[in-house]
């Protein structure tokens, strides 16, 4: 298991499997279907507890919720996560590419801002 930051883990522009499988998984909660389960899953939770159904019954369709709602906030920060570093390397970018055209010094810096951006443009 690594702590290090989920979008550095592969520099050279490559993703993992995991991140694949987050970003699928990302958006299908952003879908309309996924917005269509969710409600029809509270739908389910209330129509439990107004049927008066046995507690099994109110504890599956509650832990089931928890569930869906935890899978979310490990996707949100994902997400986030992955969003935030890329921004960073935007600014860090910019900032080698204006030190650059300030000195007068042509170098990477311009044609690695370059990348940067299409980089972007391609996940």
């Amino acid at each position: 298991m690594s702590l290090q930051h989920p979008a550095e883990k592969h520099g050279d522009g490559r993703i993992g499997r995991f991140e694949k499988l987050a970003e699928l998984a990302s958006n299908f909660t952003s879908s309309p279907l996924f917005s269509v389960l969710c409600v029809a899953l509270v739908a389910a939770f209330v129509a439990v507890h107004l049927a008066g159904l046995s507690a099994d019954w109110q504890h599956l369709v509650g832990d089931a919720m928890g569930a869906v709602a935890l899978l979310l906030l490990a996707l949100l920060k994902n997400a986030e996560r992955r969003a935030e570093h890329a921004i960073q390397r935007k600014l860090d970018a910019i900032a080698a590419a204006l030190l650059e055209w300030q000195r007068g010094e042509p170098g990477r810096a311009a044609e690695a801002l370059e990348e940067t951006i299409r980089l972007e443009d391609q996940t």
